[in-house]
């Protein structure tokens, strides 16, 4: 007697020899429970190609539709399924009165066998190997059960003239069309030839698996793929459509879909057998969540197309890979699985099996179909990274490499932080856990595959990337690199924006471009990241936005996209202070695809202020929904004067501008123009005891109660000209003019240039046709405090550099980023001078002669195209002490803060080690403690 297999190891036990039980007999795969503790792993941790499953998942809306749908679960279902038959019915162009849906396709084939009994049908014949529930079902009728078998030497293509031959007396016929477990399908018009032969017998055709099958709606009419090319052999078709009044079609949704565990199934016969049919079944036997989900589904034409298309390229992948393996039998299939036999002498696949699954993998074992020995198992087709890991599982078993042998490359750990919204503090959290792995030991780097922002850097080679990423380098203590921001994007107006690829501008862009450009700039990402990490042993990814962006999922290079290229962990980032967080989470949880929420990891609350035990009940909530712990509350960390990312963040420029100043600090305007860039040269100032800094978007507002500031600050722009336009259109201009001759005017980059007399922008480099300006809009009078002119040009300037200040003496460093050429004019009434140099005496600040008050100090009126000019502890102190003068005020003399970013990052990474789960994070990456990998 064959010894069967599948039965006791799936449910965890080993028959004994020779002995065969009715559940071994009937033992299907996919109890994923069983195979996972039998494999040691987590069920989610097993790899079940037992189950033969749509590799693409469920359609990406049911977790919205199931939600929609529970809303109705206080109310009994349809009993007569009426929109989902109807769905059917459009699906495959019949009548509702010939459709009937079921509680899986199990539910139905019993029922249809019933109903053969009733008909006086005492025989079922079978070609065989079949699923093994139809003899079971069959028998259950009280139908005796007549095997046709179907041999390997044929392709185990059923001997039709044979099965005509056992129809002398009728009989119910079961076949299936593609068979399982062979994947092969059955000509349409052979089967209505025999029916309409036989119209006294009653055919049931179960075609559960038909929807994967290529072209088999064209019904061998030649419109679909050809056989070889994994399409439909000719004349398969469809028996939904045309069927003659004694055939019966079955069908089940949860294969195809992805939803075995909603049960699903239906039927198609005349209106008569419908009748009969649904008699047999209990009311209300579909529930309210299927019939909604199974509705939805057989509508979704887009996501039929595209398993048809995947899955097709799936299966012959696969079946190129396996049939590559010495001593192993690949039979041709249709469908989503294949079936397979170890040809070799006195071997069955029990030890294989076992081999598979002590590392992860299940398959089917398919002793138990009648007509198949125990060399025999089936494989579902999965996705090509894990078809690519049974294929190798099984070259190994077979002791041989595969040749040509792929070249690997070595995946490395990684941890992503991704955010329910900007300003979640995604950028601050991956600046940490890049320091606190540092700390640990790692050789760790920063990514972010696209960064929105006028906040940039300047790298050692001269490449410009995100403001954010040269941070997390420091943090890493890594040179900054143009790979860890590959695509920068420098808004110039609300629908164009400057692109930047791995350091240089490739164009301007506006929404529409860029998205045609999108396919190049993800080459460019994933190329960055590879060869970035490659060089390192844990990355750290940053997102970009929100995951749950849903009209920008379909481009997205950033988010998700990124993640799953880079095989990282997800940390889902909320920001409490904001308020509705356990809602952002959630509905971004809801709204990620299934392959998405695999990649979670887990969830953070950002900017935290209070007891965070109140937080309990909410936190169980949120575990409960998405089924991923809350792994830090990590509370608002004021001060910590890190580089905001984008002008997000503006708000919080000096934002503790009360709590811990001088009563006689210093009161220094900032106007902000609309496309404010690289607002981070204030940091510093912030930072000072003795200053306030207040933002200033009307001129009415420089002055507050009629006293004027101390300075005024105009940072820089990406939009130079329409944004001075505007704020000399606001006023500005003629304010700045007015003010005091104790009032210092300084301007840094674009506010340099908007100070001088004019600025030309000749080849729309900052003001063409994506702003909606032409030719003659791309110049524009600056304020006329400094006798300057700019013109904007190709170049652009993209340095570190070294300088000296010509006033005070002093030594200063930075970067310069910037496309003007700025010129000292000859201007009646106004005098300027050069008053930084570097080191090969270019001048980078310019400032007005005749003011400046004391020998050594900086001019009433000066800009600097130094960015970082603040950053110096001393020169920063000359100016305010400066400022303090004017007021009247003594002198502060020593630096009152030592500005860096050292120290920031230090008191970061302490703070993140006390209030997040670091050893759940480190388990999530694999890693059991710093510096080790699992084994």
């Amino acid at each position: 007697m064959r010894q069967n297999l599948l039965g006791g190891l799936s449910q965890g036990l080993a028959p004994s020899a020779g002995q065969q039980t009715e559940a071994d007999r009937y033992a299907h795969g996919g109890n994923v429970q069983k195979l996972a503790e039998r494999a040691g792993v987590r069920p989610g941790d097993l790899v079940d190609f037992s189950a033969s499953i749509n590799p693409l998942g469920p359609p990406p809306w049911l977790a919205e539709e199931v939600a929609d749908a529970l809303g109705q679960v206080v109310h009994y279902p349809d009993p007569e399924a009426g929109d989902l038959t109807l769905a059917a019915c459009e699906r495959y162009k019949v009548w509702p009165n010939q459709a009937l849906a079921g509680n899986g396709a199990s539910e139905l084939l019993p029922a249809i066998c019933g109903l053969a009994a009733r008909m006086g049908l005492g025989r079922a014949v079978v070609p065989v190997p079949a699923y093994v529930d139809v003899d079971r079902c069959c028998r259950l009728a009280g139908l005796a059960v007549e095997p046709l078998l179907s041999r390997a030497a044929d392709g185990f293509e059923p001997d039709l003239e044979r099965l005509a031959g056992m129809l002398a007396t009728p009989a119910a016929v079961l076949l299936a069309s593609p068979n399982n477990p062979t994947g092969l399908c059955l000509p349409a018009r052979h089967v209505r030839d025999l029916a309409r032969a036989f119209p006294k017998s009653l055919f049931v055709v179960d075609e559960s698996f038909a929807d994967f099958v290529p072209g088999i709606e064209d019904e061998g009419s030649g419109r679909g793929p050809a056989p070889e090319d994994g399409g439909a052999p000719g004349g398969a078709g469809r028996l939904v459509r045309l069927r003659p009044d004694n055939v019966i079609v079955l069908s089940s949704l949860t294969k195809f879909y992805a939803l075995p565990g909603l049960r699903l199934g239906l039927c198609f016969a005349t209106a008569e057998n419908i009748a009969r049919l649904r008699r047999r079944l209990p009311a209300w036997n579909v529930g309210v969540l299927a019939q909604r989900v199974g509705a939805r589904a057989l509508r979704d034409l887009e996501y039929q197309a595209r398993t048809v298309r995947e899955v097709a390229s799936l299966r012959e992948g696969l079946t190129a890979d396996l049939r590559g393996i010495p001593g192993l039998r690949v039979f041709p299939g249709a469908a989503n699985f294949l079936l397979c036999r170890l040809d070799r002498v006195g071997m069955t696949a029990r030890p294989l099996f076992e081999r598979l699954l002590s590392e992860g993998l299940a398959i089917r074992l398919c002793a138990n179909f009648e007509g198949l020995d125990d060399s025999y198992f089936r494989i579902a087709v999965r996705t090509r990274e894990e078809n690519a890991r049974l294929t190798d599982a099984l070259a190994r078993f077979s002791g041989i490499i595969k040749a040509p042998a792929p070249v690997k490359t070595r995946r490395v750990p990684a941890v992503m932080v991704q955010g329910t919204c900007s300003s979640a503090g995604k950028s601050v959290l991956a600046a940490g856990l890049c320091r606190i792995f540092l700390e640990d030991g790692f050789d760790v780097a920063p990514f972010k595959a696209q960064n929105m922002s006028n906040n940039s850097a300047v790298t050692p080679d001269g490449r410009e990337i995100g403001r954010a990423q040269a941070t997390q380098a420091q943090a890493c203590r890594l040179t900054p690199d143009a790979r860890m921001n590959p695509v920068l994007l420098k808004p110039t107006g609300d629908t164009g924006a400057q692109v930047v690829v791995l350091g240089r501008a490739v164009g301007q862009m506006n929404v529409k471009e860029y998205h045609a450009y999108k396919p190049e700039a993800w080459r460019a990402a994933t190329s960055a990241y590879d060869s970035l990490s490659a060089e390192h042993g844990l990355m750290v990814l940053e997102g970009a936005g929100s995951p749950a962006e849903v009209n920008l999922k379909g481009q997205d290079i950033v988010n998700m996209a990124m993640a799953r290229h880079a095989g990282a962990k997800v940390l889902l980032v909320g920001d409490i202070d904001r308020g509705g967080v356990f809602a952002a989470l959630s509905g971004t949880f809801d709204i990620l695809d299934p392959e998405e929420r695999a990649l979670v990891a887990g969830h953070v609350l950002n900017k935290f202020r209070g007891d965070a035990s109140i937080l309990a009940p909410a936190l169980d909530f949120l575990y409960r929904r998405t089924g991923r712990h809350v792994l830090g509350v990590v509370p608002f960390l004021p001060e910590l004067a890190l580089p905001e990312e984008d002008s997000v963040g503006l708000a919080g420029l000096g934002g503790a501008a009360g709590a811990d100043k001088r009563p006689d600090s210093l009161d220094i305007a900032v106007i902000v123009p609309q496309r404010i860039a690289n607002f981070n040269d204030l940091d510093p100032l912030a930072a000072e005891p003795d200053v306030r800094l207040r933002l200033v978007r009307d001129a009415r507002e420089l002055l507050v109660d009629g006293r004027a500031p101390d300075a005024v600050i105009l940072p820089g722009s990406k939009s130079t000209i329409e944004d001075m336009r505007a704020l000399r259109g606001a006023g500005f201009a003629a304010a700045l003019r007015g003010l005091p001759e104790a009032t210092r005017v300084i301007g840094i980059c674009a506010g340099l240039q908007m100070l001088g007399l004019r600025v030309d922008d000749p080849l729309g480099l900052e003001s063409g046709p994506n702003l909606g300006l032409g030719p003659d809009q791309r110049s524009a009078d600056g304020f006329g405090l400094l006798p300057l002119a700019t013109v904007l040009e190709a170049h652009k300037t993209l340095t570190r550099i070294s300088a000296t200040c010509l006033r005070t003496g002093q030594h200063l460093a930075g970067y310069e980023i910037h496309h003007g050429q700025t010129e000292l004019l000859e201007a009646p009434g106004l005098r300027a001078a050069p008053l930084v140099l570097d080191a090969s005496g270019q001048a980078l600040s310019f400032g007005l002669e005749g003011s400046g008050g004391a020998e050594g100090a900086l001019p009433r009126v000066w800009g600097t195209y130094l960015h970082g000019i603040f950053d110096e502890d001393g020169f920063r102190r000359v100016f305010l002490d400066d400022l303090r003068r004017l007021r009247g005020l003594a002198p502060l003399v020593e630096p009152q803060t030592r500005f860096g970013l050292e120290p920031a990052l230090e008191r970061l990474a302490a703070a993140l080690r006390q209030h997040l789960d670091m050893k759940r994070v480190y388990q999530a990456l694999g890693l059991t403690r710093p510096g080790s990998l699992l084994g």
